[in-house]
């Protein structure tokens, strides 16, 4: 049974004939008699009959119109309790981002959640290859994902907060020749050892990308996903090593220095995937309001 046809039912009892209820409902009365009819069909009992030229409602029909007004306040009910949950400010929202992403956003979203008026947030971070970044959407609000240029976008059932291109810079020590260097050409790197992130990671793909403009192969000395660590093995070689603009903290190893590359759009974007019905929430808006604050702040500032 269709909500319609039961307003319908409703109406007619309420009202006492289909004239009346097709100018209440502003339709017309055939309209009317079509939506009765289709009740009657699913119904095993008689719902109507004439009672001289008005159609009238058996006791059948008066069941099922009584019926219908507890339809309706279930339905009224499940709206409002819709409409509060969505304009709820309260509640918690579950962040997860991967390690350089988590390491450049999570304190300073925490720190602007921290008002009493503000939901509260949990985060978790993920090392995961990047086709695997939407599935983490079932058990999380947000995810903060990464897209290296140039690969498949994410899947159309995803809903995508698009927040910045990231560029990948060189990163080496102070004291290598290229540090002199203001920005590096791909065969500027011919022969350098790299530290570079494990098999099916993107940034792997951007190291052949480099490798390839340039005419070299890719001498990959160590495999490291994590940056932090990165930094440290480059830090104590002459390794260089492929590490993110925006997202990189090298306060701890000031013996390093990045370099950007001259081949434009070697870089990432990162984005923020969320379920379609998740974004209805008025405490994830908020949390997502603040990322995009955020990392719009990171691009000012390096």
């Amino acid at each position: 049974m269709e909500l319609g046809q039961l307003r319908v039912l409703r109406e007619l009892g309420d009202r006492g004939s289909i004239a009346a209820v097709a100018t209440a409902l502003h339709v017309s009365p055939s309209a009317i008699s079509q939506q009765i009819s289709a009740l009657q069909r699913r119904s095993p009992v008689p719902l109507t009959y004439r009672n001289g030229r008005r159609t009238a409602l058996t006791d059948a029909g008066r069941a099922l119109a009584a019926a219908a007004i507890d339809v309706e306040v279930a339905l009224e009910r499940a709206e409002q309790a819709v409409a509060r949950f969505q304009d709820d400010r309260s509640g918690t929202v579950s962040v997860a981002a991967f390690h350089s992403a988590g390491l450049a956003i999570f304190a300073p979203l925490i720190m602007a959640l921290s008002d009493p008026d503000q939901p509260d947030v949990t985060v978790t971070d993920f090392d995961v290859a990047q086709e695997d970044f939407p599935s983490l959407t079932t058990d999380h609000d947000l995810v903060l994902a990464h897209r290296l240029v140039g690969s498949p976008d994410w899947p159309p059932s995803m809903r995508v907060e698009r927040l910045v291109f990231e560029p990948l810079d060189v990163v080496l020590r102070r004291d290598h020749p290229l540090a002199a260097k203001a920005s590096l050409e791909p065969a500027d790197l011919a022969g350098e050892r790299w530290v570079a992130v494990h098999e099916g990671f993107p940034l792997e793909q951007a190291i052949a990308l480099i490798a390839g403009l340039g005419g070299n192969e890719v001498r990959i000395e160590h495999r490291i996903n994590e940056f932090q660590v990165a930094a440290a093995v480059v830090s104590a070689s002459d390794c260089v090593a492929l590490m993110p603009r925006y997202t990189s903290d090298l306060r701890s190893h000031p013996d390093l220095v990045l370099r950007p590359l001259a081949h434009p759009g070697v870089g990432r974007h990162i984005d923020c995937l969320a379920r379609p019905e998740t974004l209805e929430r008025a405490t994830v808006q908020t949390v997502l309001a603040h990322i995009r604050s955020i990392t719009t702040d990171l691009t000012a500032v390096r």
